[in-house]
């Protein structure tokens, strides 16, 4: 049987990842330092799925167990040794954490002459995070570890999408998924191209998978979580029901479709299916997502290369229209939770400084039209 390490025993790598790799027949081990997880990984091997349509159904997670990377390193060293596949799902800020580990797992394979290949892919949200991630493990690799990973270890860039809402269940375990999954990997940087996954699509060129993906279901759920805020809703389903607020993400779904097409290529019929299937999954009624979890980390959501000023500057570049992105930006910076330190920070940053200085500093954008079209946004 094949063996799998795993990155993250959350919601996302158990109701996700551990699902596709258990339907492949791995063995998963579950590397996290949430110890009640662990624990619970190991006392039971498995774990329950449930899936957010009617009747519920459920799926049986098997043959997994969890290691706490803080108290157990060389075990997930020697995981990583033996392993057939590699992933991750523990946040892009967490990747440099775990990669000092990852490399004295890689030095491991060597020392014990492994030379069977392997991939490690870092199903995260963000573009390039396989790559991101390469670098990261290479500044703890020894000249022959980095000969070895450079032959024998491939980092491809991978692109996933479902969502699983905030829960809470007296098993710690169990955890609820939409329906709806995608997992895309970028073939280019395979170093073992006949280990392919059923449920996962390959792709010579993941970018423009991963654009479709980020500025469709991130741009979308995110407007639809502040656009929501504004107008009182609590959660995605509540916003949704809101006329305003569902033709507001209708509106920004279609600005991020004259990117794709224009930038891609992709066929605009193709794209409209596959915005309507978005909203129709934000408006799942057996999900509960509250808009406090979509919109959480404002500041990081407003990044030069995130999911709103990075469409909107593309946008520009090609001189197509931007407006409604613009004012779900204006929206993200009006949020207000104060159990959310970014929101917190940000409002700060608003009270004490001019909105320009604000707006220059949490967006990275330079002086030119879309700056001044912001600032004229958001002093309306």
């Amino acid at each position: 049987m094949k063996k799998a390490v795993h990155f993250g025993a959350g919601n996302i790598g158990r109701g996700f990842i551990g699902q596709v790799l258990t339907d492949n027949d791995f063995e998963i081990a579950f590397v996290d330092v949430n110890e009640e997880i662990i624990n619970a990984l190991n006392e039971k091997q498995s774990y329950t799925i449930e899936i957010a349509q009617e009747g519920q159904p459920k799926i049986q997670v098997s043959r997994v167990r969890g290691i706490n990377n803080g108290q157990n390193p060389d075990q997930v060293i020697q995981a990583i040794a033996e392993a057939d596949l590699v992933t991750t799902a523990i946040g892009p800020n967490i990747l440099p954490f775990i990669a000092e580990v990852i490399a004295r797992g890689l030095e491991e394979r060597l020392a014990q002459n492994h030379h069977r290949n392997v991939d490690i892919l870092a199903c995260e949200n963000m573009i390039g995070g396989s790559s991101f991630l390469a670098k990261e493990v290479d500044g703890y690799l020894s000249e022959e570890g980095r000969a070895y990973v450079a032959k024998h270890v491939g980092f491809p860039n991978a692109a996933v999408d479902r969502i699983v809402p905030a829960q809470s269940h007296e098993d710690p375990l169990y955890v609820v998924v939409e329906p709806f999954k995608e997992w895309v990997v970028e073939t280019k940087g395979m170093k073992n191209p006949e280990l392919r996954l059923e449920q996962v699509h390959y792709e010579e060129d993941l970018e423009p998978f991963i654009e479709r993906k980020l500025f469709s279901v991130n741009s979308g759920h995110a407007t639809s979580a502040y656009t929501g805020a504004k107008a009182g809703a609590k959660t995605i389903l509540e916003a949704l029901q809101n006329p305003e607020v569902k033709g507001q993400v209708e509106s920004v779904l279609a600005e991020i479709r004259s990117l794709l097409v224009a930038k891609w290529g992709f066929e605009e019929t193709g794209l409209e299916e596959y915005h309507k299937v978005i909203i129709s999954r934000f408006e799942n009624p057996y999900i509960v997502d509250d808009i406090a979890r979509v919109a959480r980390t404002p500041i990081r959501k407003l990044g030069y290369d995130e999911r709103f000023i990075r469409p909107i500057r593309e946008l520009a570049e090609r001189n197509l229209s931007y407006q409604h992105l613009l004012e779900t930006v204006s929206a993200v910076f009006v949020y207000q939770d104060v159990n959310d330190p970014q929101s917190v920070e940000l409002q700060e940053l608003l009270a004490t400084k001019p909105v320009k200085e604000v707006v220059l500093e949490v967006t990275g954008l330079e002086e030119g039209e879309v700056l001044e079209a912001l600032i004229a946004q958001l002093e309306k």
